[in-house]
This record gives C-alpha cells, sequence and structure tokens, in this order.
C-alpha cells in the first residue's frame, strides 16, 4: 500500500488510526489463523463497541463467554494503545503466567506485521515475556501475586479471566494506587460462581456501586453462531459447563457444595422476618413460639478475632422450618444471655451449642445460667445423652465436637435435606452463604474471605434430627413396649412398636390396665 499513498496522504492516514482504533484495527492488523494462517483482522460489530468503551471508560470488566475472541481484540487495542501514545506502561495478569504471555505474544505478533510505513515507533527491546517500543510505551505479562504492578505506574491494567484468579481482591487492593494517575484496567472472564473479586466487581459496576464499565457478551453476539451452533456445541457439556462457557451465568457456573438448580429453590423461599429486634436487631423472627411444636436451636460460636460471627438458628422440629435467626458480635457474656432467652423463649428448647475453641465458654455460662437443656455427647463417638444423664457421665461432654471426622457428615447431611426439599429457611443471610460455599480440593468451605458459620450451625441442626434425636425417639419406643409388655399374657411378651413386623393395634385389657399403673414412674422413659 506504501507504494501508492503520497507521504501526504501517509500522515493523514496515520492520523486518521491514531484517533480511530476499530478503523485501524480492520485495516492494519493481521492476526494468526489455525488454518489460513496470517489474515486481516475483520472485526463483528461487538467488538467495535468493546473498542469504544476500551475508549471512553477507564474501568471495563467483561462478562463474557468462551471463543467470541475478546482476548484477541484486547491485545489489538494494546497495539493502538502503544502505537499511537508515548510511554505507555501495560501489565498483563492471567490465570496462568502463560496465559497472560501468549496475550503480550499477539501484541508483538500484530506490531510485527504491519505495514512498515505505519511502524511510527519500533520494538527496541524484545523479550518472551515483554517489549518495548522506541517511542517508551511498554508492555509485559507479570506472574499473579500481590506484589503484580506495585512498584510501578501503570498507564493499562489487563486481567485476562479475571474469575480464576486466587487472590485477585489481594491484587485489586495492592494495585489499584498504581492506575490512581489515569491508569486504565480491563477485566475479563467466563463467570466461575459468585463470591470472587470477579463477580462482586461485575455486580457492583452493575449496580453502579463501583469505577467499572459492566459488559456482558453472551454466546449469540457472534452473527454467526445460532441455535444449531449451540445445540451442537453443548451437545457433551454438563450444565455447569454450559453456564459458564456459554451462558455467563454465576449462579449455576461455580463448584457450589449446594447444587445450583437447589440454590434457585433456596433462593425462591428467602422472605423478610416479621420481627427484627435484639440490642443489635440482628435476631430475626419468622415465627413465634407455638407450645403445640418442638424447636431446636443450634449456635456457632465466633473464633474471637473479629472475622466471624455467632449465630444461631431455631428449627421447628416436624417441619424443620427455620423460624427464628441470629449473626451478631456480642461479646461472650450478652451472646450466653441471648442463648439462653431465645431458647427459654422457645419452650427451653435442645440447645445443641458447637463446643470448639471458645464455645466451651458458652455453655459453661449456660450452664451456669441454669439452662436446663443442653446438647451432651459422649467423647469420640459422639452418641446423643441427655442433660441430666450428661451431667453426670465422665465420658460427656456438654455441646457438638466438629472435627475433620464429623464436618463432611453434618455438611452432607445438609446437603441431603436440601436436596430433598426436607428444610427450609427464609433467610437471605443464609442463602448468601450457600453461594460462596464451595468444594476446595475435595473440602466443604467457605471462599477466602467468607464466612460459613450460618451454613455449619443449620448443618449441625440437620445432623442432630436426623441422627441423635432418631435414636433416641427409637430407643424411647422401644423401652415403652418393653415396660407395657412386663407381664405374661398367655406365655407371650409383646415388644413390638409401631413399624416393626409383628406390630398390632390390638391392645388387650391387662396391658391397658398396666399401662395406666406405670404413668406414675413416666421418669422411667427416657426422652
Amino acid at each position: 500500500m506504501a507504494f501508492r499513498l503520497t507521504k501526504k496522504q501517509i500522515v493523514k492516514e496515520i492520523l486518521k488510526c491514531g484517533k480511530d482504533a476499530p478503523y485501524f484495527i480492520n485495516n492494519y492488523c493481521r492476526i494468526s489463523h489455525p488454518m489460513k494462517g496470517l489474515i486481516q483482522f475483520k472485526t463483528y460489530p461487538y467488538q467495535d463497541d468493546l473498542l469504544n468503551d476500551y475508549n471512553d471508560f477507564r474501568f471495563n470488566v467483561i462478562l463474557k463467554a468462551r471463543q467470541l475472541g475478546i482476548s484477541t481484540i484486547t491485545a489489538a487495542y494494546c497495539v493502538w494503545f502503544m502505537l499511537f501514545h508515548k510511554e505507555k506502561n501495560i501489565v498483563v495478569l492471567a490465570t496462568k503466567f502463560s496465559t497472560a504471555s501468549n496475550l503480550v505474544k499477539k501484541v508483538k505478533s500484530m506490531m510485527k506485521n504491519l505495514p512498515d510505513w505505519m511502524k511510527i515507533a519500533t520494538i527496541d527491546v524484545d523479550n518472551r515475556t515483554s517489549f518495548e517500543l522506541s517511542n517508551g510505551s511498554i508492555i509485559k505479562a507479570v506472574p499473579t501475586s500481590e506484589d503484580a504492578g506495585r512498584s510501578e505506574a501503570l498507564s493499562l491494567l489487563v486481567v485476562d479471566e479475571a474469575a480464576h484468579i486466587e487472590k485477585m481482591s489481594d491484587i485489586w487492593t495492592a494495585v489499584y494506587s498504581t492506575l490512581a494517575t489515569g491508569g486504565r484496567c480491563i477485566a475479563l472472564s467466563t463467570p466461575k460462581g459468585t463470591g470472587n473479586w470477579f463477580h462482586k466487581t461485575y455486580v457492583g459496576a452493575v449496580d453502579g456501586e463501583n469505577e467499572f464499565n459492566p459488559i456482558e457478551l453472551m454466546w449469540d453476539v457472534h452473527p454467526e453462531r445460532d441455535q444449531e451452533w449451540f445445540q451442537k456445541e453443548t451437545k457433551n457439556m454438563s450444565k455447569r459447563q454450559i453456564a459458564q462457557e456459554l451462558l455467563c451465568n454465576f449462579n449455576t457456573s461455580g463448584d457450589t457444595v449446594i447444587h445450583p438448580d437447589d440454590l434457585t429453590w433456596v433462593h425462591g423461599n428467602v422472605k423478610d422476618p416479621i420481627y427484627r429486634t435484639g440490642y443489635d436487631r440482628n435476631f430475626w423472627i419468622w415465627d413465634k413460639f407455638d407450645s403445640n411444636n418442638q424447636y431446636l436451636l443450634t449456635a456457632d460460636v465466633a473464633r474471637g478475632d473479629g472475622a466471624d460471627n455467632s449465630v444461631f438458628h431455631i428449627l421447628k422440629l416436624n417441619t424443620m422450618e427455620v423460624v427464628a435467626e441470629y449473626q451478631g458480635k456480642p461479646t461472650l457474656d450478652m451472646y450466653s444471655k441471648i442463648l439462653f432467652d431465645a431458647g427459654m423463649e422457645y419452650g427451653a428448647c435442645l440447645m445443641v451449642v458447637e463446643n470448639n475453641g471458645i464455645g466451651i465458654s458458652i455453655l459453661e455460662k449456660l450452664v451456669d445460667l441454669g439452662y436446663p437443656n443442653l446438647y451432651y455427647s459422649m467423647k469420640a463417638t459422639h452418641e446423643y445423652v441427655e442433660a441430666h444423664q450428661g451431667e453426670t457421665m465422665d465420658r460427656a461432654i456438654p455441646g457438638f465436637t466438629t472435627s475433620t471426622k464429623t464436618r463432611p457428615l453434618v455438611v452432607a447431611k445438609l446437603e441431603e435435606f436440601i436436596r430433598n426439599k426436607m428444610l427450609t429457611t427464609y433467610s437471605s443471610r443464609l442463602y448468601h452463604e450457600f453461594k460462596t460455599f464451595i468444594w476446595n480440593n475435595g473440602k466443604p468451605q467457605a471462599m477466602r474471605s467468607y464466612n460459613d458459620d450460618l451454613i455449619m450451625a443449620i448443618a449441625i441442626g440437620c445432623w442432630v434430627k436426623d441422627t441423635a434425636l432418631q435414636v433416641n425417639k427409637r430407643e424411647v419406643e422401644y423401652k415403652k413396649a418393653m415396660i407395657s409388655s412386663m407381664y405374661k399374657s398367655d406365655s407371650i411378651m409383646n415388644t413390638t412398636i409401631k413399624g416393626m413386623q409383628g406390630y398390632s393395634e390390638k391392645v388387650q385389657e391387662k396391658q391397658q390396665e398396666f399401662k395406666e399403673q406405670l404413668v406414675q414412674y413416666s421418669w422411667i422413659y427416657k426422652g
């Protein structure tokens, strides 16, 4: 093209390219095609819109589907930004250092394949993961660490696959100050669940709570894709993969312990409490005490470092409906009194307190206050025993012990209850914890910087309901049957209980009389 242009025309063309990034890229940038080799970059309308957003907004956060060429168009923008602006400092971050390096290589390849007359700045320093132009502009890939870009003023920060970068919140905190002098940021990614830096940044941008401009690019923005393409592409993909790779869905893309479909069901039950009470108004009540029902209170105690909360749930046992919930940061004395009052308000219900760490201090205070119905368990076995027994048994300890052995058991029980729609919760606070409760190397735990206090408290409640209390109930029924059969009738002792083979509804007169005589000895019955 150069031989057909006069010097005046070349200057005019360069000036036009410097003002219009889409024009420059569509006319002079060439990219490597896997089948066709080096070809002219021809952008799609959504890519042109993206380039305009890069110019119009300092901070852009892009929620995207895969294979839309967003990394490539971003690399082309970097070419334009470096070539037509002096002394620009660009840093590229990605999930892997190799991924960041590949984006830098794309920039270098486009730069080298420009027409000679368009190379108004040439590559002076050329390294494997960075290069510098003669106009002082530089681009480099850096490892993802809290020190990324900390010591230098940045003109542009590109974060590729931002949702997948660990400790991105810490990195952003460190690097934000380096953008203070007018620096720009482009953060792009497919979703990876909720609660991470990318999710919070994108949602915050949509709600107008931060400086970022939110951009969503679904699979169908590509003009060459239709439903037939989508069906073919997703044929062998899981629901979670489809959500992550193509649908830009945060809620169903993450590796949450509770299945995304079940999370949707949980969210459908969320509603405001009828009362917000307590000194901090953090005691939420959805249903008041009913003497016709039995209740269970399960509590988790904060570690004391200020990072987590002391929490408890009150469940209606027959329906496993959460009727009340507390989450706050009271002192130990205050929390003990809150627990005592809440338990007594709901009929002196069975109270299960996690006894790890300072939880034992709470239990000691509850004993001093005279709470009548504390949960006790046997050391090592976690077998439930009643308070009047536990107080006199050497191997019995108050509360529930969460350990590496019991934690996966109670979490599995919680998942089972939710999956089978056996637990009803109304709390928005609990729902938000569910969204950030994930599998991390095979272990169920909260995402970094998030808590799972409400989750563990409710999980213990499900476990106690379905194991300890059920076993206790069966023991009670069996002992009742034994007492009722402590006489001989036709040389037959009947110890069957409802549900057992051989059970009969027919009760003879002598049996009934004997039961009536035993009423005065009801204290013998366990439970």
